[in-house]
């Protein structure tokens, strides 16, 4: 027996989803990035984002439903128990759709980070597979849990993070050391440390009043120095990897790769002789992670109960965890754009928020998230959790000593998924080509990040941001169109003019200009849609 379809993936053929702004919900910061929250089913927030936001995603980090049986997800609006025989292929097939939908958003360079515990890390891991053929996977190890969960036979202490990149990238940040240690740049035990073993890695460093000023070429096989150290005649000196039994040795790194660690050499004198150390101030990230900072229970709940102290959320993740998963990416990207669409509580904004502060970046998130009753509460996660969390920590609070905690400079928008009929998505009649364009204007301002409505009227609307403008014409009448280009003009900022057109490239070469650029609509998003139904 099959499990049956997710209903909400085949809605998708006769409704489109789109974002409907909650305008009362509005945190507004000047000259900052503009943060959104999307409250829906992530599957049709994913799909609004395949018009946005494709390939434009730095990092994705996501901490999906574990699948342990005690009703935390809804398959076919039905949560799903540990009774029901088919719970790994619902939670597989449910996962699947939005991966694939999640893949379309990263940049050629970017990369998924998905945290999992024991229940599917290794269905997880195979899927990922799948998904990703061209990318490396690692598995991390977490420890969040010192004090354990009682399982039959072991006590489950950690859980897991899977960081998935394109392979051969180097993607992935380093460590910053708190005790900067030095070694010798010189290879210096054993057979494998002459220099026959690795020719590229003979040449001379060139040190002048102890600075090192530059490399010299690999040596010929038939060329050998005197000394470690040779003076030259302008005074500097080739610092060669010979030991005190002048034992030709080699260098660490060969001569193509060691200008890499140029700032991380020193020359110094040991026993009247100059020699080249190595002081590493990074290290590269380990697959186990012990600190204590990764306690879920107090920089997770506890810490969520100081910014909401009637917030009752099941399992918030360590602000630190994913602080520091961000970090392994987001550190050398000041301006990243990062997604999380199990937002759950907003763990995921906080730490963007807290990063921006720390290193001065503009990183935005975008964070989505269903509205499901949290907990037998009164209110549901977006609304109750996850918005006034982000809220809270961007305008500060106090927390339950009654202290005043600063808050962190940002922005946020919030944002509902709406979805508008169309009977069929493989042949979508006029009449819902129509009300498309009418109820687009939100979607295309955040595509074009245009996120203030100036106008709307029965023939267009407005918006602005960022010193640019986006426009939209919703009729195929076009008499009012050259009244909607001169008050744009006006304005004298560049212009993205959404024009209604039955098929594409219609009025592009008649109305584009040098600060206005014309887009089609509503044909390229129903293309879109098609594109990720398959259709």
């Amino acid at each position: 027996m099959m499990i049956k379809s997710e209903e909400i993936v085949t809605q998708c053929q006769k409704q489109l989803p789109v974002l409907k702004e909650v305008k009362t919900k509005r945190v507004v910061a000047k000259d900052c990035p503009n943060n959104l929250l999307i409250e829906g089913d992530n599957y049709h927030a994913l799909s609004v984002l395949n018009y946005t936001h494709k390939k434009n995603i730095d990092l994705i980090y996501i901490d999906p439903p574990y699948n342990t049986g005690a009703k935390n997800w809804k398959y076919n609006n039905d949560y799903v128990d540990k009774d029901d025989e088919y719970r790994h292929s619902k939670w597989l097939s449910f996962m699947r759709h939005r991966l694939n939908l999640a893949k379309n958003l990263l940049k050629d360079d970017g990369v998924l980070i998905c945290a999992i515990d024991h229940n599917e890390q290794a269905h997880l891991g195979v899927m990922l597979d799948s998904i990703f053929p061209t990318y490396e996977k690692v598995c991390v190890t977490i420890i969040h849990n010192p004090g354990g969960i009682q399982g039959d036979n072991f006590s489950y202490t950690h859980e897991y993070a899977y960081f998935v990149f394109p392979q051969g990238s180097k993607l992935i940040s380093r460590v910053d050391r708190d005790d900067v240690g030095s070694t010798p740049l010189r290879d210096w035990g054993g057979d494998e440390s002459k220099r026959d073993t690795a020719r590229n890695c003979f040449y001379p460093i060139i040190v002048k009043d102890n600075k090192i000023i530059g490399f010299g070429n690999v040596a010929p096989d038939n060329i050998h120095p005197k000394s470690a150290n040779e003076k030259q005649k302008d005074g500097s000196f080739y610092i060669w990897p010979i030991d005190g039994n002048e034992v030709e040795r080699k260098w660490r790194f060969a001569r193509q790769t060691v200008e890499d660690i140029w700032g991380e050499l020193k020359c110094e004198e040991n026993k009247n002789e100059l020699v080249i150390n190595r002081y590493k101030s990074q290290y590269r990230y380990k697959t186990v992670w012990t600190e204590k900072k990764y306690n879920a229970n107090i920089f997770g709940t506890k810490l969520l109960r100081e910014i909401l102290p009637d917030c009752d959320f099941d399992f918030p993740k360590s602000l630190y965890t994913v602080y520091d998963c961000l970090l392994t990416v987001a550190r050398h990207r000041p301006d990243a754009t990062i997604l999380d669409f199990f937002a759950g509580s907003g763990t995921t904004g906080h730490a963007v928020l807290e990063m921006n502060k720390v290193d001065g970046g503009h990183r935005k998130f975008i964070l989505c998230t269903n509205n499901e009753n949290n907990n037998g509460g009164s209110g549901g996660i977006a609304e109750n959790v996850c918005y006034p969390r982000i809220k809270a920590v961007i305008n500060g609070y106090s927390n339950k000593k009654r202290e005043k905690v600063a808050g962190l400079e940002g922005s946020l928008l919030y944002y509902k998924t709406d979805l508008v009929d169309i009977e069929q998505l493989h042949k979508v009649p006029d009449e819902a080509k129509i009300r498309i364009t009418y109820q687009a204007g939100e979607m295309i301002a955040v595509r074009e990040d245009t996120l203030g409505e100036v106008e709307k009227n029965d023939w267009w609307q407005i918006f602005e941001g960022k010193g640019r403008m986006t426009a939209i014409y919703f009729k195929e009448d076009k008499s009012k169109l050259g009244e909607l280009i001169e008050k744009l003009e006006k304005k004298k900022m560049p212009v993205a003019m959404y024009i209604f057109s039955w098929g594409k490239n219609e009025y592009k070469s008649e109305y584009s200009s040098d600060d206005i650029r014309v887009e089609d609509i509503p044909e390229p998003i129903i293309e879109v849609y098609k594109e990720i139904n398959r259709l």
